[in-house]
């Protein structure tokens, strides 16, 4: 079916929000500006980064600092001084953009990095009875996806691709991948020296000297006030490369089908000469910036793709560690890791080689441990300028209510049928979508011990999306968050803590609660089911939610697993290859969409041992899943 022709007038008389002023942002604002549109509205939270300048073309470094909304803004109206554009240097989550707000725009275009921004928005949407054109990057993947409440599916009727977690057990005790040792190095040592003291976690075991019960173990991570910055640094060192190893050693039935693992202790690796060394290089970190403060600049290494030594590793760990606690040492206890903390990374990135080469795995230079630590694929700004030209190009069939003509269109890495841009018929609604469609859902749960918190922030907040909950059994209100008068506080705070069963209306199987969040204007209905017992490692939740369009992996975890970075996905391409043709097909749970082609493709060839998943990101900010395979890393890195 044809477009009807387009019409001037419908982007003229246009309002149009955008959420999300980055690398999508940036490109999206000047499109919509060349094209006509008259009055923008941007939203976006965060500040301009260095690392941002090359891709967000608007902003300079004399910017950096500055807010993304608001310098996005003037670097337009430089070129086009007369149409009204309006920043709001805000989370899109705050209260005053609420449905009401929403209702005033024609169309809502997100260039969001995230799941949770993106399904508030989504709802907003869907609640105001406004069109979202929603899209995404990574690297040279990108889409562009409709919704238009009643006639295309909603943001959440899909799956959405999880971030690939690992399992406790190989991250602290057999791992196979260098991603495995960057995960430890990241989540596991650098948090429980640098982060809260009180976490806790396997790496201050000690011994079979039969005190692991007792009071009076020492605590390896605690620094004494007269223990020299070198001592410690090298107390930690044997702990966590030799002690540590060794006790893992002494379980011979671990290793029976695995590589044995080799202690490595400080005295082995490093010659007696660097606690002088160390001592004289005060004067090359004399720096007012923190976050400037380097391990390497210390050593005089400079190329951040060279593949340390093990040596130099050592130093390096060594350096970091004392750094941080003679230049940073009022930010010890409460510092998480950041990719853009240099010696952040350089700590994490020496520690995961030591530990690689502990297990046999190949060292890796810190430019790639940086990539999996801060889950990077490098952004490419043609990506983000093709995608906001799509956005656009929806934008405007929305505007003229051509919904028939709308298309989610996929940008590929690589040609199929001469193809780049890769055009899909929008899905219908789900019908068994909680959002759009108000499903029911069913968590099963024992209603004897679990307690209404664990209920609000397991799956309330963190499965489902909402802000400010507000939760009912029958006629009762037991829960509400936000603006709360004041003699209801406390009931709802005791109730938080009381077992679902001993609340005042109780909460036992068969019960239906009614939950919803004010601000979203999104209800839905969650029928309880009792179940005594739960598998820790499988379900250590204690909870499972039924219904619901719960995030997908290639691989599912069964294990209990340490998060490693978060993004979001609309959709999972298939490429179908084979030696007489190609061809690519979007795979929903409705459905499977062909893309329009006369040459149909056999069940067997869609088998066949070529196939392949691309997982196209939502993200126009450098972060990215890993799925814990590095070569395939490497081949999706752009530098």
């Amino acid at each position: 079916m044809a477009s009807p022709p387009f019409s001037s007038a419908v982007v003229k008389d246009a309002k149009v929000l955008m959420v999300g002023a980055g690398g999508i942002g940036c490109e999206l604002l000047k499109t919509l500006a060349l094209s006509g549109f008259p009055d923008i509205h941007i939203i976006d939270m965060d500040t301009i980064e260095v690392s941002n300048l090359n891709r967000q073309f608007l902003f300079r470094k004399s910017h950096v600092g500055q807010s993304k909304a608001k310098v996005a803004r003037d670097a337009v109206l430089k070129f086009r001084p007369h149409i009204n554009i309006t920043p709001y240097h805000a989370n899109v989550k705050d209260p005053e953009f609420n449905v009401d707000f929403f209702k005033q725009f024609n169309v809502v275009l997100n260039g969001l990095d995230n799941l949770d921004a993106r399904r508030h928005v989504n709802r907003l949407c869907l609640a105001a009875n406004v069109p979202l054109v929603e899209s995404g990057t990574t690297g040279f993947l990108g889409q562009v996806t409709i919704h238009v409440k009643g006639r295309t599916e909603c943001y959440e009727c899909q799956p959405k691709p999880a971030p690939k977690t690992y399992p406790v057990c190989t991250i602290t005790s057999t791992p196979s991948k260098f991603v495995h040792c960057v995960v430890w190095a990241k989540d596991l040592l650098f948090a429980k020296l640098f982060g809260d003291k009180n976490q806790g976690n396997d790496l201050n075991v000690r011994s079979s000297d039969g005190a692991s019960s007792s009071e009076n173990v020492e605590d390896v991570f605690e620094r004494r006030k007269d223990e020299d910055i070198d001592q410690y640094g090298r107390k930690i060192f044997d702990h966590v490369f030799g002690y540590n190893i060794e006790l893992a050693l002494s379980n011979d039935e671990t290793w029976k089908n695995r590589n044995r693992p080799k202690p490595i202790y400080s005295k082995d690796v490093l010659s007696d000469e660097l606690a002088q060394q160390n001592g004289n290089l005060e004067k090359n970190n004399a720096c007012d910036d923190e976050l400037s403060v380097s391990a390497m600049t210390s050593l005089g290494m400079k190329n951040p793709q060279d593949i340390w030594s093990l040596k130099e590793n050592s130093k390096i760990f060594l350096e970091a560690l004392r750094l941080f606690f003679t230049k940073r040492e009022k930010e010890i206890g409460n510092l998480g890791f950041d990719k853009d903390d240099q010696l952040a990374v350089e700590f994490v990135t020496a520690a995961a080689n030591i530990r690689a080469a502990s297990f046999g795995i190949p060292l890796h230079s810190l430019f790639e441990a940086k990539g999996i630590a801060g889950n990077i694929v490098h952004a490419v700004a043609t990506t983000n300028a093709v995608i906001a030209g799509l956005i656009v190009i929806e934008a405007i069939k929305v505007l003229q209510n051509d919904i028939e003509s709308c298309r989610m269109t996929y940008c590929l890495e690589h040609p199929s049928r001469n193809m780049l841009l890769m055009p899909v018929e929008p899905f219908e609604p789900n019908k068994s979508c909680y959002v759009c469609s108000e499903t029911p859902l069913s968590l099963e749960i024992n209603t004897n011990r679990s307690k209404l918190k664990d209920f609000v922030e397991k799956i309330v907040k963190a499965k489902l999306g909402m802000n400010l909950p507000l939760i009912m059994c029958a006629s009762n209100l037991l829960y509400e968050a936000g603006d709360v008068e004041d003699d209801m506080i406390a009931i709802y705070e005791a109730n938080l803590e009381k077992v679902l069963a001993e609340l005042p209306s109780p909460v036992t199987g068969g019960t239906m609660l009614t939950v919803e969040d004010m601000q979203q204007e999104f209800v839905c209905s969650i029928n309880i089911k009792h179940r005594e017992e739960f598998d820790e490692e499988k379900e250590p939740d204690g909870m499972v939610l039924s219904g619901w369009t719960q995030p997908v992996s290639a691989t599912e975890n069964k294990d209990k697993s340490v998060g490693n970075g978060a993004s979001t996905s609309d959709a999972v391409v298939t490429a179908v290859d084979s030696e007489k043709d190609e061809e690519i097909t979007i795979v929903s749970t409705l459905k499977k969409r062909k893309l329009p082609d006369e040459t149909d493709i056999s069940s067997a060839t869609a088998e066949a041992k070529h196939q392949k998943q691309l997982e196209v990101i939502d993200d126009e900010d450098d972060l990215v899943m890993l799925d814990g395979d590095l070569d395939s890393f490497k081949k999706r890195r752009f530098s």
